[in-house]
Parts: structure tokens; C-alpha cells; sequence
């Protein structure tokens, strides 16, 4: 990684952040994009980088230049995981497809000709486990990081014999922001085993010297696969029993804070 130019977006905090650590450890250049300026600034401060804020969709050009003209590694982590079903609106599904599946289509669109054309390029996808699996509670994030891990296999069955190599990087509970805000489904399935964004970043780095598509800061995750892929309708029996606990959970919580609400209207009675 030494010398190569490197973009990271989502990078003002939790995995990005991470990320743009290691590869400024490693000896890269990094340009640090958020969406918060502040934030991408700070963490460009940091590690010698230069800060390029803005929409993680038309990032690459902006990039390349402050870059110096070209870009080696590009890292597409900005991600958004909204809760909800099918009863979500239009707008909350098309955020989820646009920043978890668009954004890594535009960002190739401008990359590849350059990456082609030299014979060399680097595509890393922060999709999620729930590209692999599914996430309960929220359709349109299980929805867009299956189609972003498709993307990136798309792109690597293509374009590897021309010197891309592709990433998929699939944690379950990292313990960023977007974790401690997370629904109750978050706290169900994914805090127990969460671990810290430089664990992640540390895989990522272990994934590229070994030139390996699968990125699993889990490696259980690689066994929950093989196990949906082997015996589906047993793998969905089990997901089915999560969903039936989350659901037991939430109607514990409404009943309990109906139950707070009675009281405090009592105490507050004349």
C-alpha cells in the first residue's frame, strides 16, 4: 500500500475512520470523504490525508485530483441502514439504494476506465453480513447490501483477469454510531458480538495481501452462509424464531412503557 492513493468515504468516524487509519499506517495517501466536513477534516488532520467532503456518489473526481491524478484503492463504506418492511416509504427505500448500491455503481463508472486501462485498481465494498444473510427489522438495508455484495461480485468475475481486485467486507456488529442508534433488532442480533472499526480494518488489510474476495471480521458468518445456502428452509426456521423473539421483545417494551405512562399520568393526578 505504500505510495498508493487511496479514497475512503464514510471515513468521519466508526469503520471508514478505521480504514483510513490503517492505510495511512501503511503508507498510503488517503483522501477522507463524509458527508460532515468537519468530521472527514478531523480525521484527514490525523493521519496526513487530505479531506474531500461531499456526497460519497460523486466523490471520484474530486478525489483523484487531490490525489495528485489518480486513485489505486477505492473504498466505498458510506452506508445507511433504515428499519422497516415493505410499509416503509419510497423515500426510505430509494436513500438505501441510492448510498448502499448506487454509489459503488457511480464510483466504478469513473474508476474502471483508468483501472483498465493501467492494468491495475482496487474496490473495496463495505456490504455487511446482511448481504450474505439478511438483517430483521429492516427490508431495505437487507435489500440494498445484497445487491451491493452482487455488485461487487459482478465486478470481480469481470474484471479480475485485468488486474481489479474486489473486496466484499461482511461484519455483523461493529461498535460504531450506526450501532449504538441502531433499533431494537440492532440490540437483538448484533451487540453481543460486536467488535471495535480498527478489527475490521485489520481484515480488510489481512483480505488485500491476500488478494481474497470475502472480507469476514466474523468468520462465522462464512458458516451461517454455507448453512443457508445447504439447508435454506432450516436457516429461515431459525432467522424465523429471531424475528419471534425481537417481536416478543417489542411488545414487552410498548406494554412496559404503557405501563410507566399509567403511572406517571397518577402521580401528576390531582
Amino acid at each position: 500500500m505504500r505510495d498508493t492513493a487511496v479514497v475512503v468515504t464514510g471515513a468521519g468516524g466508526g469503520i471508514g475512520a478505521a480504514l483510513a487509519r490503517a492505510f495511512a499506517a501503511a503508507g498510503a495517501r488517503v483522501a477522507v470523504n463524509d458527508l460532515d466536513a468537519g468530521r472527514a477534516r478531523a480525521v484527514a488532520e490525523e493521519i496526513g490525508g487530505v479531506a474531500v467532503p461531499g456526497d460519497a456518489s460523486e466523490i471520484v473526481p474530486a478525489a483523484r485530483e487531490a490525489l495528485g491524478g489518480t486513485v489505486d484503492t477505492f473504498c466505498a463504506n458510506a452506508g445507511i441502514a433504515p428499519s422497516g418492511g415493505p410499509e416503509a416509504g419510497d423515500a426510505v427505500w430509494g436513500a438505501a439504494w441510492d448510498v448502499n448500491v448506487m454509489a459503488h455503481v457511480r464510483a466504478a463508472r469513473e474508476l474502471l476506465p483508468e483501472w483498465l486501462e493501467r492494468g491495475r485498481g482496487r474496490f473495496v465494498a463495505t456490504v455487511s453480513a446482511a448481504g450474505m444473510l439478511t438483517m430483521v427489522g429492516s427490508a431495505p438495508y437487507s435489500v440494498s447490501k445484497h445487491a451491493a455484495l452482487a455488485f461487487a461480485e459482478w465486478l470481480s468475475v469481470t474484471y479480475r483477469h485485468r488486474g481489479v481486485d474486489v473486496h466484499a467486507v461482511c461484519p455483523q456488529g461493529v461498535r460504531t454510531d450506526m450501532l449504538a442508534s441502531a433499533s431494537t433488532a440492532g440490540e437483538l442480533v448484533l451487540k453481543d458480538t460486536a467488535i471495535e472499526p480498527e478489527d475490521v480494518a485489520r481484515a480488510v488489510l489481512e483480505a488485500i495481501a491476500e488478494r481474497r474476495f470475502l472480507v469476514l471480521p466474523h468468520p462465522e458468518v462464512g458458516r451461517y452462509a454455507v448453512a443457508r445456502a445447504s439447508d435454506t428452509d432450516a436457516w429461515l426456521g431459525a432467522m424465523n424464531r429471531v424475528q419471534r423473539k425481537l417481536e416478543t421483545i417489542q411488545r414487552q417494551r410498548r406494554e412496559d412503557g404503557g405501563h410507566q405512562d399509567e403511572h406517571q399520568h397518577q402521580e401528576e393526578a390531582p
